[in-house]
C-alpha cells in the first residue's frame, strides 16, 4: 500500500464503500488521510454509571446484562434494548432501527458506550449511543476520547470512515518529514505524521490543538512560498518600460471634473512607477464601491498609449464592458486614443485620433485585424478576447476588472496575448488585506480605502413584512421626484416556473409581474437577468440610462459596473440569501450623484443570524469593515470564489489565524532563496502546485 493506493484495498472497504467515498473525492489513501473531521465529540470523560448528568456528554465502563431486539409497530422499526452496569449501577441504552447490534453484542460482554444521557420516569437511558467491545490491548476509537465527527455520504457511517482512517495511517509508520527543522524547531511544530494522526485521533485537547496548528501552518506556509518563489521568478523576467509621462498625465488629472482623493493619487502613482520597471508588474487594485478605481485604470492605459504600446480591459459581463467603453470613451475621447470594445455582441472602434471623433461598427475580422497591426491602443472585452485569433501588436498592459470572477486558466491566457506584459487585477469587493495577502502573496497590493469627497451616504433599511406597503409608498414618492428605483431578486424565476412544485416568489419574474399589474401600474417596470439576448439587455440597461424605465428588477447581474447617476432606491428581495459584500455590492449601484439614496432590505426568514447580519449591514458602510464580517460567517470561498485562487487548498487554517499567516510568511521569505538546499520542501511544493493549477 502507497498514498496513491485506491481505498478499496483497505479491510471492510470493498467497491461500494469506495464507490460511497467517491462522492467526497477520496479515490486514493492520501484523499483518505487527508480528509479531516469538520468536528469533535469529547468523550473522554469516563464517570461511574450513578455519576451520570443530564445533557452531559460522557463515557461509562460496563457489562452488558441483558440485550434484546424488539419491533415496534407504532414506529415501524426494530429497537435494540440493553442493560449496562457497574459497580455503582445501571442504566438502559437503546439503538433506535439498528438491528445489527445483536449480531456485535451480547450479554456479558464489557463495553464502553459514549453518549448524552437523558433521564425520564424510569431513570437516565442512552438513546442511539457510540459503543465499542471492549478486548485485551484495546485502543478505543469510537469512545471514550475525542471522536472525530466527518461530513458523510449515504453507504458510509462514522465508524466505518474513522476505522478506514486508522487503517490508512496504520500503513505510514513513517511519513518523510519536508518541513526544515530550521522552521518548525522555533515554532515547535508537530512533525507532518503526528499532526496527522492527533487531527484524526487526538489524546487530548493539547494535541489536538497543535495538530492544528501544523497543519493550518503548512498550508499557509505553501501559499506563501509560492508567492515568494513567483516574486523571485518575476526579477528576472522582462517586461516593457512604459515611461511616466508626467505632463500629459498631470494634464489629465487637472481636466478632470472632479478632484481625485489621496487613495487614487497613491493608488495611481503606484501603478505607474511601478509600469516604469523591467520587471513585469503583477498588482492587485481593491476599492470599496464607489471608490473610483475606473479613473485609476485609465490614466495608466492612457500612459501605456502615450508610449506607443497597446492596453487590454477585461471584464466579466457584456454590461460592465458597455459601461467601461462609455466611461472611457469620455475620459480619453479628447486625447486621440483609440478605444475598441470588443464582446460577443459589440464590436465597435472609436476613433478622436484625426481630430475628429467617430465611432464605427466593424466585423469581428476587421476589428482583429486592428489588434494584429496596432490600429487601436485601448481594448476593452468579456471573455471574447480569450479566443484564438485575438492577437496584439505591441500589448503592454493587461487590466482585468473584477478578477475573481475568472479562473487562474483564463487569467493566463489573456497575459499571454503578449510579451511578458505588465499586469493590474481589479475588485470592486473589498478584499480585506490579511485575504488579499494571502490568496494574492505575489502580488503587490494598492487599496483605495475612501470615497470621493461629497459622497453623501446612503441609509440603509431592514424592513419589517408589516410596513412593506409603506416602503412601496416610499418608492412611488422618489419616482415622483424624478428619480428611479433597482430591485434585486435572488432568481430569475419561482421554484414552481423550474418545476419544483413549490412557489418562490422572490423571484425576477414574478417580482415583475407583481409589481407592474399590482403595485405600481401606473409606472413603467422592466426586468433584466443573465439568461436575456446580450441585445435585449444591453436595451434594458440603455433605456434606464435614459430613464425611460421607472423600476428595473433583476438579479445580481447589477451587482457590478452598472452606473445609473439617477438611480436612489436599491430595493434587496431574500436579503438573506446574499453574502454582506454582495450586499455593500448592490447598495453601491445607488448613491452616485447628489440625490439622498436609500437601501431597503427584505427577509422572510426567522433565522437570528440572518437578522444579526442584515442589522450589521443596516449600521456599517465601510465595505472592509463588511468584507471582514463576511469572511467570519461564510468563509473566503463563498465571498471571493477562491477555488480559483489556489485557495481549495485551505481546508483548516483561517484568515482569522493571523499570527500563523504573519509566521508562514515570514518563514516562506527566509526560506525561498534557499530552496534548492531543501530537496523535499521542493518536491512538495511542485506536488502542491500540481494540485491546485496555480499560475
Amino acid at each position: 500500500m502507497n498514498w496513491n493506493s485506491s481505498v478499496s484495498g483497505l479491510w471492510k472497504a470493498g467497491p461500494r464503500t469506495a464507490k460511497s467515498l467517491k462522492k467526497f473525492g477520496i479515490g486514493s489513501i492520501r484523499d483518505l488521510v487527508y480528509y479531516f473531521p469538520f468536528r469533535y465529540e469529547d468523550y473522554s470523560q469516563i464517570v461511574p454509571i450513578a455519576g451520570l448528568q443530564e445533557g452531559q456528554a460522557v463515557t461509562v465502563r460496563g457489562k452488558i446484562e441483558l440485550l434484546a431486539a424488539k419491533r415496534s409497530f407504532r414506529r415501524r422499526m426494530v429497537v435494540v434494548e440493553a442493560l449496562l452496569s457497574d459497580q455503582s449501577g445501571s442504566v438502559r441504552v437503546v439503538w433506535f432501527n439498528q438491528p445489527y447490534v445483536t449480531k456485535l453484542l451480547e450479554a456479558g460482554d464489557e463495553v464502553f458506550v459514549s453518549g448524552v444521557p437523558r433521564r425520564d420516569m424510569l431513570g437516565f437511558q442512552f438513546a442511539s449511543p457510540q459503543y465499542e467491545k471492549i478486548k485485551p490491548d484495546f485502543s478505543p476509537t469510537h469512545t471514550a476520547r475525542l471522536v472525530p465527527i466527518y461530513h458523510l455520504t449515504a453507504g458510509v457511517t462514522e465508524k466505518q470512515i474513522r476505522g478506514l482512517i486508522k487503517q490508512a495511517l496504520g500503513f505510514f509508520p513513517s511519513v518523510p518529514e519536508w518541513l526544515p527543522e530550521e522552521i518548525s524547531a522555533p515554532l515547535s511544530l508537530f512533525t507532518h505524521l503526528e499532526a496527522l494522526q492527533h487531527v484524526h485521533f487526538p489524546t487530548d485537547q493539547k494535541t489536538l490543538a497543535e495538530s492544528l496548528r501544523r497543519l493550518k501552518f503548512e498550508e499557509l506556509f505553501l501559499l506563501q512560498l509560492r508567492a515568494e518563489l513567483a516574486r523571485m521568478a518575476k526579477v528576472s523576467l522582462r517586461a516593457p518600460e512604459i515611461s511616466f509621462q508626467e505632463a500629459a498625465i498631470k494634464e489629465f488629472v487637472a481636466e478632470l471634473p472632479f478632484a481625485l482623493t489621496k487613495a487614487q493619487k497613491v493608488a495611481a502613482w503606484e501603478i505607474l512607477q511601478a509600469i516604469q520597471k523591467k520587471a513585469p508588474m503583477n498588482r492587485l487594485l481593491s476599492g470599496d464601491v464607489g471608490s473610483g478605481k475606473t479613473v485609476v485604470a485609465a490614466m495608466a492605459l492612457y500612459n501605456a498609449a502615450l508610449n506607443g504600446f497597446q492596453g487590454i480591459l477585461m471584464v466579466p459581463t457584456e454590461i460592465l464592458a458597455t459601461q467601461h467603453y462609455a466611461s472611457l470613451c469620455k475620459l480619453l475621447g479628447s486625447k486621440g486614443v483609440r478605444i475598441a470594445v470588443y464582446t460577443r455582441s459589440q464590436r465597435k472602434l472609436f476613433n478622436s485620433r484625426s481630430g475628429e471623433v467617430s465611432e464605427t461598427e466593424y466585423s469581428k475580422a476587421q476589428l482583429l485585424k486592428f489588434f494584429a497591426t496596432g490600429e487601436t491602443d485601448l481594448v476593452i472585452g468579456t471573455h471574447a478576447l480569450l479566443t484564438e485569433g485575438v492577437e496584439f501588436k505591441q500589448l503592454g498592459l493587461v487590466i482585468v476588472d473584477e478578477q475573481h470572477r475568472f479562473g487562474v486558466a483564463q487569467r493566463r491566457v489573456i497575459k499571454e496575448k503578449g510579451e511578458r506584459v505588465h499586469f493590474l487585477s481589479m475588485t470592486a469587493t473589498p478584499i480585506p488585506r490579511s485575504l488579499a495577502l494571502l490568496i494574492y502573496g505575489d502580488l503587490d497590493i494598492s487599496i483605495i480605502n475612501e470615497l470621493p469627497v461629497g459622497r453623501k451616504k446612503i441609509l440603509s433599511r431592514l424592513v419589517e413584512p408589516a410596513k412593506r406597503e409603506r416602503a412601496y409608498e416610499f418608492i412611488r414618492a422618489q419616482i415622483k421626484q424624478g428619480r428611479q428605483a433597482f430591485v434585486v431578486c435572488p432568481l430569475i424565476e419561482g421554484a414552481a416556473d423550474a418545476g419544483l412544485g413549490t412557489v418562490d416568489k422572490k423571484s425576477v419574474l414574478n417580482e415583475y409581474a407583481k409589481l407592474s399589474e399590482k403595485i405600481f401600474p401606473d409606472l413603467r417596470v422592466s426586468y433584466l437577468h443573465g439568461k436575456l439576448k446580450p441585445d435585449d439587455k444591453e436595451a434594458v440597461m440603455r433605456d434606464f440610462a435614459k430613464g425611460q424605465i421607472d423600476i428595473l428588477v433583476s438579479t445580481s447581474v447589477v451587482e457590478v459596473g452598472v452606473d445609473i447617476p439617477n438611480a436612489s432606491v436599491m430595493m434587496i428581495e431574500g436579503a438573506e440569501r446574499f453574502g454582506l459584500a454582495q450586499l455593500h455590492q448592490f447598495r453601491g449601484r445607488v448613491g452616485r450623484s447628489v440625490h439622498q439614496s436609500y437601501c431597503l432590505l427584505f427577509t422572510d426568514s426567522d433565522s437570528a443570524t440572518a437578522k444579526e447580519r442584515l442589522v450589521f449591514f443596516e449600521t456599517h458602510q465601510d465595505g472592509f469593515q463588511l468584507a471582514e464580517k463576511d469572511l467570519e460567517i461564510r468563509g473566503p470561498g463563498e465571498v471571493y470564489g477562491t477555488t480559483q485562487s489556489g485557495l481549495m487548498e485551505l481546508r483548516l487554517a483561517k484568515l482569522t489565524d493571523r499570527e500563523l499567516i504573519r509566521q508562514a510568511k515570514e518563514a516562506a521569505t527566509n526560506v525561498a532563496p534557499l530552496i534548492k538546499k531543501y530537496p523535499l520542501l521542493l518536491k512538495k511544493v511542485k506536488e502542491w502546485e500540481g494540485r491546485v493549477h496555480l499560475e
